[in-house]
């Protein structure tokens, strides 16, 4: 071959070569999208204040059941991720009682199951209504509640082992850790036996090893049980041990036992909801039937970060017998504002209104702060 050929026949085939080695470099190493570390996802809480069991709803519940009591939230408790209540009173067995010593039937922890609740907390002033053998029969029926509707509790122990498996108490769901701790200021009577157990307020040094515990979670919930009684404000003591709590890791703080609402403030980040008001009895003094629903919002982002937005509040009233209808129901206010012909005792509905008004301006908790987007 001529030299001159076999130069440009050489030169076209590197030419050739080089532009096949490009064209792979090129498939090789294209940039791919980068995938995020976690898939954005929302947990959704619900949180309800006292259930309670006083004489008149143990002889209503004998006549009608409960299917009306809660038939106006069971879509929204069921459609939470987690929802939690507060029972105060026992499972102690027949024979059923109302204040001041606390006997439920069995059967009422059953239909808050059934309504979709997920967690019961326990520790409350009514735990030791009826001694030891009392609260130890609460846990018992609460375990066989596990088995059908996969129930947990916290606040209250049975022995080492369930203390330290239930305080705090974890969750996960949908990739988000949760951490609950629930404890009381005080129980009306004693323990008469060494367990179970009940988480006191004042015993700071197991709260503490609680929140240590709890900084494993992605978010920890404190419930304590504390307060005055029909106060719509919180108290010193309450802001003190708040202020405790947020210092040594709490990250949200929903109190119950007053019995009514009251205020709700934010201290270096943290809700504190001082006090959700009764969920269900047959209390009938003044702002005694209104209430509120949690609803609270857990946020990860992509990057693994946790965002909590201000938590929703739904007002709730308790109508008893002879108001609404002929048993006990739950209703979200705002449903049924402009309905009073709905009601089967006017007169209520104008009780509703009234203290919605007046609590809500006592306590600076608006109307509609909902949260369920």
């Amino acid at each position: 071959m001529h030299v001159r050929t076999l130069i440009i026949a050489l030169s076209v085939s590197f030419s050739l070569l080089l532009e096949t080695k490009v064209v792979n470099a090129q498939f090789l190493y294209t940039p791919v999208k980068a995938r995020p570390l976690y898939s954005c996802d929302t947990l959704n809480i619900c949180v309800m204040g006292d259930m309670m069991m006083h004489s008149a709803q143990i002889a209503d519940a004998s006549r009608h059941g409960f299917a009306t009591w809660l038939t106006h939230l069971k879509d929204r408790i069921e459609s939470a991720d987690v929802a939690i209540a507060n029972m105060e009173f026992t499972h102690a067995g027949e024979p059923y009682t109302g204040y001041p010593a606390f006997s439920a039937p069995d059967g009422f922890s059953e239909y808050l199951a059934d309504c979709g609740f997920d967690i019961f907390l326990c520790a409350n002033n009514h735990i030791f209504d009826k001694g030891s053998k009392g609260a130890q029969r609460t846990l018992d029926i609460y375990r066989k509640l596990h088995d059908i509707y996969g129930i947990r509790y916290c606040g209250l122990a049975a022995d080492e082992f369930d203390q330290s498996r239930n305080n705090p108490l974890f969750i996960t769901s949908k990739g988000i850790r949760v951490a609950i701790i629930n404890f009381t200021y005080g129980t009306n009577a004693g323990a008469d036996m060494h367990w179970p157990k009940v988480n006191y307020m004042n015993n700071r040094p197991k709260i503490m090893q609680a929140l240590s515990s709890a900084e494993k979670a992605d978010l920890t919930i404190v419930l304590p049980h504390w307060g005055e009684e029909y106060s719509l404000s919180h108290s010193e003591n309450q802001r003190e041990t708040a202020l405790w709590l947020i210092e040594n890791g709490a990250d949200m703080i929903l109190g119950a036992h007053p019995h009514v609402v009251q205020d709700y403030e934010t201290i270096d980040g943290v809700q504190v909801a001082y006090s959700l008001g009764n969920a269900i009895s047959n209390m009938s003094a003044e702002n005694t039937q209104i209430e509120l629903m949690a609803e609270i919002r857990i946020v990860r982002k992509p990057n693994g970060d946790i965002e909590v937005p201000p938590i929703g509040f739904t007002w709730l009233w308790c109508s008893r017998p002879g108001g609404f209808c002929d048993s006990y129901t739950v209703l979200p206010i705002e449903e049924f504002i402009g309905r009073k012909d709905d009601w089967k005792g006017a007169w209520e509905y104008e009780k509703m209104i009234n203290a919605y008004n007046r609590v809500r301006k006592a306590t600076g908790i608006p109307a509609g702060q909902t949260n369920r987007n």
